[in-house]
């Protein structure tokens, strides 16, 4: 960099920024800005031409005052003016300007373009590496048009020098992050690969970062680049410190190219060629030797080089999993970590021996190590360590070792922070399923994980535990005896009185023989209850009286007293009224071979995928699971059977009626909440079949939460972690601007949104519904590429912390530039309790939303509709009613949806019409609607009939979802 001459002191600026240092008050700096900002107006404004130290001392003036928070909005083109000075400090003030304050909608962006041409034509290393620079920081779509050709020809000239390519590198790998499908290295492939044998390590470093990016993407592409990555980090591995002096990092030869090296080796598989291979293997066994060396020196930065290396080994051992020794070395490497003093190094360690237990090869080698896991859990201070832990008791748990993972598990439960006991009650039911060969054991473990942590025990599990004791003829009368006995507690969690009711309701007669438990013992037992449970719950155990009455007639009488009672048959609950009013009815007029054929016992369920795993995955993230099946992955993704699955017997026949495993179903099990939404229906005129009825107890609905199986944990670490995507709420947005879009029970965010012909504005409000701090907390707007070019969404900053109870706004402004029919995603991202918490909903940001409607008479709109004859212009469907057909919703939805609803426009007034034009940044497109409804055949036909024949066919597939 040239050195600064004298003159480059700018005085006024020092005392400018010692004039606000000395401000007493807030007013008082503001009033100082504002005096400061006329002058400066002033000068740019005044006959005089300004000399290029002044405008830089202005320009420079101005920069400042922006950062200190205060809008600026001029001075922009002075800065312009600086980028074609000859001298480097004028030149970099000017390009500093524009990085921070030029967007990339500005007017001058030609004239700054044209600025950074001429400075990259230079030849001039200084001025390119500014101009570099300022591409790099402004990264927009309008810099990679104007420059993402023009740059790989700096990268890969022979004259430029090495710190210009290191810029051009990393300004590339910029605008290839922004905007990758305007960057295409193509016929510099090659070249751009052979700058991992530049002597220039900071050019290595630099290439080795861009070629990571690009690989990810076009993986064939940049093949060759394996062999020089593997000859590179051979050469940095064997070498001495001193061979590296410049790069390296206490007496760590060049960490950080190591750590890239390794990264980009991670995008391949295995290198067939042996001798590449076995060369590799060679650099990985050099770095397991070089972490067991004593530390050469005691400072942190040591210690963190060397680990940084040695963890990204690790990973590359763990993505090839094809080297039995090294991955056994790795294990016990790692396992030397678990009771390091440092916090970071035991987090690491668990979190990296999570992925090696679902290896073929390695997995014996983690088992070994369970005993300090299980000490961890027990004593470790840091939670975000001790769910790391459990995650990898999770991942190491087999046959052999299940029972005591999950006592341990269940132990630690008992003291474990609120954050983490959903996602542990999950996966101790996961483990206790999966490898129980006694059934007793299983439910012994259920019946106490909803004792220890009864809050904590989805739907999903009591589901789960009542699939299975349906399933198995020979664990149905233990259950209904330890149920029935865990029910005699003084004071029981909900989810075991719906587990109790459940299942005494269907196999309470296998325990009715013992006169502790006859028939009157278990229904007074279940109604004492009763009173202290939710309203669902209630349903449920109503629903268990019924099956008594079938499965005891001896208590017939007393069962139709409680039904007969004021409180059920008055209740102000319509659904427990409801049930009260039918199961009454029920037992008073069917005989007894009716009432067995409609109360008959549940019969099995069929085969089908844990909803347990799929909540697990939704919690975790589907890239943070360890893989649960028996069967350990080899290198080519296929599966084989370990030892421990193959020799394992199943202890019953009836494997096409049971569910030995979680993982073993392959349908999503779906079970419903006991409420409302599924009332039971009894009434005359209603034919109903025997199998509709034997499910009385109402589980036959789909429980919240997506069921998909576990995904391949040999993803790339260093790739995000998918977040499932919530669309719950997004059609109900389609003909209303306000409500609520997403909620879950940390989080709720309500939408409430203007739009005024091609612009709008949403309203974002982020609600705390706990009573702690959400910190770090962030949200982004992503968007396809193409609707980046249909549509403008802008942000405002959100708060990054939100207090328990609190609620934040955030701001975000629209503009529709062209027709669209995808839609934006809102990403949130915050820490609760320790723990990351990532959340994406799709905004209902539609088409529909930037009409504005408009009269017509009933002669100009037939005029417009011949107009729009052409059978491009039209759309129309006919469809099925998803709703009641009623006059007054329909009118409302048409009036949401944004046209104008012309009345006594169509001869047919059981028709409804509208208009509209759809306002867009180019064009507006008018839009003519008929909706026909037909009540006798519960049919609608929707007709649009537009300009443009893709509008037509977005607003009809958005309007007739709402109907």
């Amino acid at each position: 960099m040239p050195a600064v001459s004298k003159g480059d002191g700018m005085r006024g600026l020092a005392v400018f920024i010692s004039d606000i240092r000395n401000c007493k008050s807030k007013e008082a700096e503001i009033k100082r800005i504002n005096k400061e900002l006329a002058n400066i107006r002033s000068k740019f404004k005044g006959d005089k031409a300004l000399d290029g130290y002044s405008k830089k001392k202005y320009v420079c003036k101005l920069l400042f005052i922006f950062l200190l928070g205060h809008d600026i909005d001029f001075g922009h083109m002075e800065a312009v003016n600086l980028l074609s000075s000859n001298k480097y400090t004028e030149k970099q003030i000017g390009y500093l300007f524009i990085s921070v304050l030029v967007n990339s909608n500005s007017d001058l962006i030609r004239l700054i373009n044209n600025a950074i041409k001429n400075d990259l034509g230079s030849r001039n290393p200084t001025f390119m590496n500014l101009a570099l620079h300022c591409i790099a920081n402004v990264g927009s779509r309008e810099m990679a048009e104007a420059f993402a050709s023009e740059i790989p020809k700096i990268l890969v000239a022979g004259d430029t020098m090495d710190s210009v390519k290191q810029s051009a590198a990393l300004c590339l790998l910029r605008l290839y992050r922004t905007s990758p499908d305007l960057v295409s290295v193509g016929e510099w492939t090659s070249r751009v690969v052979h700058l991992l044998n530049d002597q220039h390590l900071g050019v290595v470093t630099a290439a080795t970062s861009l070629i990571t990016a690009l690989a990810q993407k076009n993986p064939d592409d940049f093949k060759t680049s394996v062999a020089l990555a593997v000859a590179r980090l051979s050469r940095i591995v064997t070498s001495a410190s001193i061979d590296l002096q410049d790069y390296t990092y206490y007496f760590v030869a060049a960490p950080w190219l190591s750590v890239k090296l390794l990264r980009l080796l991670q995008c391949y598989p295995p290198p067939e060629d042996a001798a590449l291979r076995s060369r590799l293997t060679e650099c990985l066994e050099t770095i397991l030797n070089k972490a067991q060396e004593p530390p050469k020196s005691k400072k942190v930065q040591h210690s963190n080089a060397k680990n940084a290396v040695l963890f990204e080994a690790i990973a590359l051992i763990i993505h090839h999993d094809s080297e039995p020794t090294l991955l056994v070395r790795a294990c016990n490497q790692l396992g030397q970590f678990l009771q390091h003093r440092e916090t970071n190094l035991r987090y690491l360690a668990l979190e990296s021996m999570c992925t090696l237990a679902s290896s073929e090869f390695s997995h014996e080698a983690v088992k070994t190590h369970i005993e300090t896991v299980i000490n961890a859990l027990k004593t470790e201070r840091d939670v975000s360590v001790r769910q790391r832990a459990v995650d990898l008791l999770y991942a190491m748990c087999d046959r052999s070792n299940a029972k005591q993972i999950v006592a341990e598990m269940l132990t630690y439960l008992e003291t474990a922070d609120y954050s983490i006991r959903e996602e542990i009650v999950l996966k101790v039911a996961i483990l206790a399923e999966k490898y129980a060969v006694d059934y007793t054991w299983y439910v012994d473990t259920i019946l106490n994980l909803i004792r220890i942590a009864g809050d904590y025990v989805s739907e999903e599990v009591w589901y789960r535990v009542i699939q299975i004791v349906i399933n198995r003829d020979d664990v149905q009368g233990y259950a209904a005896k330890t149920v029935f006995e865990a029910l005699q507690a003084p004071a029981c969690h909900e989810n075991l009185v719906k587990v109790g009711g459940y299942i005494l309701g269907e196999f309470g007669n296998l325990i009715a023989g013992d006169s502790r438990s006859s028939p009157l013992v278990q229904f007074d037992l279940l109604h004492s209850k009763f009173h202290l449970c939710s309203v669902p719950t209630r349903a449920l155990l109503l629903s268990a009286y019924i099956k008594f009455i079938n499965l005891f007639p001896e208590v017939k009488t007393t069962i139709q007293e409680v039904l007969r009672s004021d409180s059920q048959l008055r209740n102000a609950d319509v659904e427990l009224q409801q049930r009260a009013v039918e199961y009454l009815r029920l037992s008073c007029v069917a005989t007894t071979d009716v009432l067995a054929t409609v109360l008959e016992e549940m019969p099995p369920f069929p085969e089908r995928e844990s909803s347990i795993l799929a909540k697990l995955k939704k919690k975790k993230g589907s890239g943070k699971l360890p893989d649960m099946d028996d069967t350990r992955r080899n290198v080519n993704g296929s599966t084989e059977n370990s030892g421990d699955a193959a020799n394992s017997t199943d202890t019953t026949n009836k494997s096409s009626s049971c569910s030995s495993s979680l993982l073993e179903d392959l349908v999503p099990t779906y079970r419903p909440r006991p409420s409302s939404s599924s009332p039971i229906m009894l009434s005359a005129r209603t034919t109903v079949s025997s199998q509709s009825f034997t499910d009385v107890l109402n589980l036959n609905s789909t429980p919240s939460g997506g069921a998909s199986l576990l995904v391949d944990v040999f993803s790339d670490a260093a790739s995000p972690v998918p977040v499932d995507m919530s669309e719950e709420h997004f059609c109900r947005f389609v003909c209303k601007n306000n409500g609520v879009v997403y909620e879950n029970p940390l989080l709720q965010i309500g939408l409430k949104s203007e739009y005024r012909q091609n612009l709008g504005r949403m309203y974002v409000f982020y609600g705390n519904k706990t009573s702690t701090q959400f910190l770090s907390f962030s949200s982004s707007v992503t968007s396809s590429d193409v609707l980046k070019t249909q549509l403008n969404v802008h942000p405002k900053a959100v708060d990054p912390v939100i207090e328990g109870g609190a609620q934040v706004q955030q701001i975000l402004n629209i503009e529709c530039l062209s027709e669209f029919s995808d839609a934006p995603v809102l990403s949130i991202h915050f820490r609760y309790g320790g723990t990351l918490q990532n959340i994406a909903i799709k905004l209902p940001v539609m088409l529909n939303k930037f009409f504005q409607p408009t009269e017509m008479t009933s002669q100009d709109f037939f005029q417009r509709w011949k107009q729009l004859g052409a059978p491009q212009q039209e759309v129309q469907k006919i469809f099925k009613a998803k709703h009641p057909m009623d006059t007054e919703t329909t009118k409302a939805k048409i009036l949401g949806f944004g046209v104008a609803l012309l009345d006594g426009v169509d001869p047919n007034p059981a028709n409804f019409v509208g208009a509209g034009v759809i306002h867009t940044k180019g064009f507006q497109v008018g839009c003519l609607l008929r909706l026909e409804p037909n009540t006798q055949a519960q049919m609608y036909r929707l007709t649009f009939r537009t300009s443009r024949e893709s509008v037509s066919g977005c607003l009809c597939e958005l309007l007739s979802d709402q109907f």
